[in-house]
C-alpha cells in the first residue's frame, strides 16, 4: 500500500501533483454548478476546494505550484483579452461612453471604500490583505492574480504571511460579493419602484427604432432628375451609406453595377440605415411593397462564411464583387451583429457576408472566401503563443512613476491582457487570425482559471482556518461594504440622473464587477438581452482597470 501513500502525500511526485489538481478542479467545478437561491458561484468553488485540500495537508512542490498558477493566469487573462478586444474601443461610442464612465465611477468608489477601511484599520490589516478583500468583493479573479504577481515581483519570501493572506481575503469576501451585487439590484428596483413590464416595453421600442440595424426598403424611381443617371451618379448625389442590392427593370431583375442607368419606374431594393430612409425617398421616389422572393429570377441571396486567412483584413471594396463576380454585398454579420457592407469595411475571419447574384457567381466567391465551417474549428496556435510571447515582454518592461519605490510593471497579468486586446482589435491588420470558436475560447479560459484558482487555494489552505477564525468575519463585512456602497451610489445616479433602463443598470452593475453569476440573474429577471449588452459594453474597460488598480495599490501603499 506504499504506492497509495506516495501517490497521495509525496509532494515531489508528478503523479501526486496531477491527481491533486484533478481532484480539486473536478470537485470544485461540480460544486460550482449547485445553486443557492437561484445563484451559483461557478468555477470559484475550485478555490474553496483547494483551500480545504491545503488545510488537510495536501500540497505540491512549491515551484510547480508557482508555475501552474502563473501559466493558468496567463491563459485566462489572454483569452479574456482576445474576447473583449474587438469591442474594447467601440464600447466608448454613443451611449456606451455614459455606461463606461459610470463603471469607472464604481471602480473608483470601490478603491476609495477599500482605502478608507484600510487606513481606519491600518494596524490590523495589510495592503495585500485589503487588495485580496477588494478583489473578492468585486468578484474579480484577474485582479487577484495581478496583485499576487506584483507581490512576487517585489521578491517576497514565501514564508511571509501577506502572500497567502491575499488569497484568504479574496475567499472570505467573494461569496457575499456576489450576493451584494444582486442585493444592490433589488434595492435600486425598490427605491425607484421599477416595473419590469414597462422597462421591457421601453427596450422593445428602442430596438424597433434603432438607427444602426441594416434596413431593407424597395423604392420606385419617380424623380425625373435622376432618370438617365448611373448608379454611381446616384451615390454621389446622395451622401449616405446605402447599397442597391437588386433592380427590377420592366420584368427583368438585374444585379446593378456603378454603370447601371436608372429609368423611370424601376424598382430598387436598397439596404440602408433606418435614419437614411426619408433622404433616399426624397431623392428616388416613394417606397413600395415588393415580395422579391416571389419573382422568378436567376438572382438569389446567400451568406458566405469568411474563413481564408488571406482575406483577413481586406476591405470589401478590394474584392471587386460587381466587376469580377457580378455580385452585390449587402450586409456583414459579425459576432451576431449585422453591419452595412460598406466598401471600406475590413473583413475578418468568421464574418458572414451576405451577397446577391446568380448562384454560380456566388459559388465562385464562396470558393475564394473559404466558406468552410470546419476551418473555423481549427485552433490558431501561432496567434496564441505570439500574443503570450509579446504580452510577457510588454509586462516585463519597467515603468518608472514618481513616488514609487520600484518601477511599475504590467506583469504576467497586465501585459498579456493589453496585447490580447490589441490583437483582438487590430490583429487582422498584420494578418494574424485572432478568431477562436466559442467552444475553444471558453475551454482555454476555463482551464486557465481552474489551474490558477486551484494553485492559489492549495498554497494558501494551510493557514485558512486559523486566519478566518482570527479575523475572517470582519473581512466578510468589509468586503460587503466595498461591494454595496459603490453599486448603490452609481446605480441611483444612473437611474435618477441619466434615466437608464433598469435592465441595462443590472448589466452595468454586473459588468463593473465582472461577475457572470450576477449577469445570469439579471438576464433571468429581465427576460431580454439588455443586461448582456450593457455588461459587454463596460466589461473590457472595467477588466483592464481592475487588473491595473490591484497592482497600483500594492506598489503605492505597501
Amino acid at each position: 500500500m506504499d504506492w497509495i501513500q506516495s501517490l497521495l502525500f509525496n509532494d515531489a511526485s508528478v503523479a501526486h501533483t496531477v491527481i491533486l489538481y484533478a481532484f480539486v478542479i473536478a470537485v470544485g467545478v461540480a460544486l460550482g454548478k449547485l445553486k443557492f437561491f437561484g445563484v451559483s458561484l461557478g468555477v470559484t468553488f475550485v478555490l474553496f476546494v483547494g483551500l480545504i485540500a491545503g488545510h488537510f495537508g495536501f500540497s505540491a512542490e512549491k515551484n510547480i505550484l508557482h508555475f501552474v498558477q502563473e501559466f493558468g493566469l496567463i491563459l485566462f487573462i489572454y483569452s479574456i483579452g482576445l474576447q473583449v478586444g474587438p469591442s474594447f474601443f467601440s464600447s466608448f461610442k454613443r451611449g456606451g461612453l455614459t455606461l463606461n464612465m459610470l463603471a469607472v465611477g464604481i471602480v473608483i468608489l470601490n478603491i476609495a471604500v477599500a482605502l478608507v477601511i484600510y487606513f481606519m484599520n491600518q494596524g490590523s490589516v495589510s495592503m495585500p490583505m485589503m487588495v485580496g478583500i477588494l478583489s473578492g468583493a468585486v468578484t474579480n479573479t484577474p485582479g487577484l492574480g495581478a496583485a499576487q504577481q506584483t507581490l512576487s515581483q517585489l521578491r517576497f519570501d514565501g514564508s511571509i504571511t501577506e502572500v497567502p493572506e491575499i488569497a484568504l481575503g479574496y475567499a472570505a469576501a467573494y461569496p457575499l460579493g456576489v450576493i451584494g451585487i444582486i442585493a444592490s439590484m433589488l434595492v435600486i428596483r425598490a427605491i425607484f419602484k421599477v416595473k419590469l413590464d414597462k422597462e421591457n416595453q421601453q427596450i422593445e421600442e428602442e430596438n424597433q427604432s434603432s438607427q444602426l440595424v441594416p434596413h431593407v426598403v424597395t423604392y420606385q424611381v419617380e424623380n425625373k432628375l435622376i432618370v438617365g443617371k448611373t448608379l454611381d451618379d446616384l451615390t454621389q448625389l446622395i451622401d449616405r451609406n446605402f447599397v442597391v442590392s437588386r433592380i427590377k427593370h420592366n420584368d427583368e431583375v438585374i444585379i446593378p453595377n456603378s454603370d447601371t442607368i436608372l429609368e423611370e419606374g424601376d424598382l430598387l431594393l436598397v439596404v440602408l440605415s433606418l435614419q437614411d430612409e426619408s433622404a433616399l425617398e426624397a431623392f428616388i421616389g416613394r417606397p413600395v411593397e415588393m415580395n422579391w422572393e416571389a419573382i422568378q429570377a436567376p438572382v438569389v441571396s446567400r451568406r458566405i462564411l469568411v474563413t481564408r486567412p488571406e482575406i483577413n483584413g481586406r476591405k470589401i471594396g478590394s474584392l471587386r464583387l460587381r466587376m469580377g463576380y457580378r455580385l452585390n454585398a449587402t450586409r456583414v454579420n459579425r459576432a451576431g451583429v449585422d453591419l452595412l457592407a460598406n466598401p471600406n469595411l475590413e473583413l475578418q475571419i468568421g464574418d458572414r457576408l451576405t451577397v446577391v447574384g446568380r448562384i454560380e457567381d456566388i459559388n465562385r466567391l464562396a470558393e475564394k472566401l473559404g466558406n468552410s465551417t470546419k476551418r473555423l474549428h481549427e485552433p490558431n496556435m501561432v496567434t496564441l503563443f505570439v500574443g503570450i510571447f509579446l504580452g510577457i515582454i510588454l509586462g516585463s518592461i519597467p515603468i518608472a512613476i514618481p513616488g514609487m519605490s520600484v518601477p511599475m510593471k504590467l506583469g504576467l497579468a497586465g501585459g498579456p491582457l493589453v496585447v490580447a486586446i490589441l490583437l483582438g482589435r487590430f490583429g487582422h491588420k498584420i494578418h494574424l487570425v485572432t478568431y477562436t470558436s466559442t467552444g475553444a475560447s471558453l475551454m482555454l479560459r476555463e482551464v486557465g482559471i481552474c489551474l490558477f484558482l486551484a494553485s492559489v487555494g492549495i498554497s494558501a489552505g494551510g493557514e485558512f482556518v486559523n486566519t478566518i477564525m482570527s479575523g475572517g468575519l470582519v473581512w466578510v463585512w468589509w468586503g460587503f461594504l466595498i461591494t454595496v456602497i459603490p453599486l448603490l451610489v452609481i446605480g441611483i445616479i444612473a437611474r435618477a440622473h441619466y434615466k437608464i433602463n433598469y435592465c441595462s443598470i443590472m448589466g452595468l452593475l454586473s459588468g463593473a464587477c465582472t461577475d457572470p453569476p450576477a449577469l445570469a440573474y439579471g438576464n433571468k429577471v429581465s427576460g431580454n438581452d439588455a443586461p448582456s449588452v450593457a455588461y459587454s459594453t463596460v466589461y473590457p474597460l472595467t477588466m483592464f482597470l481592475r487588473v491595473l488598480s490591484a497592482q497600483l495599490l500594492i506598489l503605492l501603499f505597501y
